[in-house]
């Protein structure tokens, strides 16, 4: 297990869930929940978020398998992926909840799509594609998760300390990051198409 790919890989992931961003809506959507049972509850989506997670880290190897997709064009569509989602956190709208829940919220709208939305699951399935680096994916999906789950049980404090401006700026910060490994994935995928045999690239 490379030390410098699981810290890119954890990273990445990390940004992508973006629990600095998702403060707010937690706090909205949990707004109605009797305060002690609070983390409870983000502990029971968060949970749910990360079975999902891996479920679609094992389906999207074999997808990615059956389709023949060459390493080239999974490394070029994870840096576009990435930049996609890297913009909005950068030049962010205001995040509210789809809609406000009375009771528990259950899987939906904490679970999913704010943790384990699209795009995380997007670029697990992309990750996924080696099976020598299985291992290290799996392990940055359960890094990612615990510093996230840790943010986001502390979400009323981070809420207090940072305030609004502070998690817009943290967000902004995290956008920028994930900028650069999109363009280093993207650059990274020029090469490798570059690289390989004109036959199978299009075989």
């Amino acid at each position: 297990m490379t030390p410098t790919n699981l810290f890119s890989i954890s990273l990445t992931l990390f940004l992508i869930m973006d629990p600095l961003g998702n403060i707010p809506v937690f706090l909205s959507v949990l707004s109605k929940v009797p305060a002690k049972n609070r983390r409870k509850v983000i502990f029971r989506e968060l949970c749910i978020a990360l079975l999902v997670m891996v479920f679609f880290f094992f389906l999207g190897n074999a997808i990615l398998k059956l389709l023949h997709i060459q390493p080239f064009a999974v490394q070029i569509t994870g840096g576009i992926i990435l930049f996609l989602i890297a913009i909005p956190m950068i030049f962010p709208k205001a995040k509210t909840a789809e809609e406000k829940v009375d009771t528990d919220p259950f899987i939906v709208p904490l679970a999913i799509p704010l943790v384990a939305g699209p795009s995380i699951l997007a670029t697990i399935m992309i990750y996924a594609r080696n099976a020598s680096d299985s291992p290290i994916v799996l392990s940055g999906i359960m890094i990612a998760w615990v510093f996230t789950t840790v943010i986001l049980l502390s979400s009323s404090w981070f809420s207090k300390v940072l305030g609004t401006r502070g998690l817009r700026a943290c967000e902004r910060l995290m956008g920028l990051i994930l900028t650069l490994l999109a363009v280093q994935l993207f650059l990274q995928g020029i090469e490798t198409l570059i690289r390989t045999p004109i036959v199978v690239a299009i075989k």
